[in-house]
């Protein structure tokens, strides 16, 4: 297994798939990692030489990825619920930040659905 940014990514998948692995890149971001370091889509990770592998990471250490950004995420979660915002008090509650509607829906993040005694009707 190739190991970028600290994380083992697969070896059988095309580059462009397993670069998806880490955290903070998905498909546009590893397009784009790999058209910088000149390196095809279509490359299986086994297939790739050290020198390739070497460019990838630097392409990769220009962003911000794993550990920094779920630190960067959750700060920015933990001050909005500080000051108070209405955002932030949807986050407390574990219920839809976005303006989804919540009275039917929102089973994903409500959790599953508890009975309430008499609301049978």
């Amino acid at each position: 297994m190739a190991r970028i940014a600290g994380i083992d990514i697969p070896r059988d998948k095309r580059v462009v798939i397993s670069l998806t692995y880490i955290y903070g890149i998905g498909k546009t971001t590893a397009v784009k990692i790999l058209e910088d370091a000149e390196v095809s889509q279509d490359t299986r990770v086994r297939d790739l030489t050290n020198d390739e592998l070497d460019r990838i990471r630097k392409e990769v250490d220009k962003l911000k990825i794993e550990g920094d950004l779920r630190r960067e995420v959750s700060m920015d979660i933990k001050r909005l619920q500080e000051i108070g915002s209405y955002r932030g008090s949807r986050h407390r509650h574990n219920l839809p930040v976005r303006g989804q509607n919540s009275k039917n829906n929102a089973r994903t993040r409500k959790g599953p659905a508890k009975a309430i005694a008499g609301k049978k009707k």
